[in-house]
């Protein structure tokens, strides 16, 4: 008899576990455009987040172009990833394994992402982080 009610406390195990990541997860995402003043190929934008925001700033360029991004915040739990066109999750550069500064060539023309976030952990604790991102493209 006890075997049939199995399933469902194994269900109920994996909603009660998973659930909340999954909210997590699925935080809204702000997404904000890059545009340079014109005969400019650089910007430094000063914002900051809290929690779990994140926030997607969007710049088009095209493969070829070099570009250089440098963060600096007030929070270590602060980073960024960078995202080719079209790609929602997956990241060519994800500053938590390496340095808050990214330059190299980009190889998809289009909408590229630079994703701003707190890890998960400073993101629970609601913590804030005070940033500036400097984003350059070269021809």
């Amino acid at each position: 008899m006890k075997d049939h009610l199995m399933p469902r406390n194994i269900l109920f195990f994996v909603f009660t576990i998973f659930m909340p990541l999954l909210a997590y997860s699925q935080s809204e995402i702000q997404t904000k455009k890059i545009n340079f003043e014109k005969g400019k190929s650089e910007i430094t934008i000063e914002d900051f987040i809290k929690g779990d925001q994140i926030i997607d700033y969007i710049l088009n360029a095209k493969a070829g172009q070099k570009i250089t991004v440098h963060l600096t915040t007030s929070n270590s739990a602060n980073y960024f990833n960078l995202m080719a066109p079209g790609e929602e999750y997956v990241a060519f550069y994800n500053s938590s394994m390496g340095e808050n500064n990214y330059e190299g060539v980009l190889e998809k023309s289009g909408d590229q992402k630079i994703r701003v976030y707190l890890m998960r952990s400073a993101a629970r604790r609601n913590e804030v982080a005070d940033f500036k991102i400097h984003v350059s493209i070269t021809p």
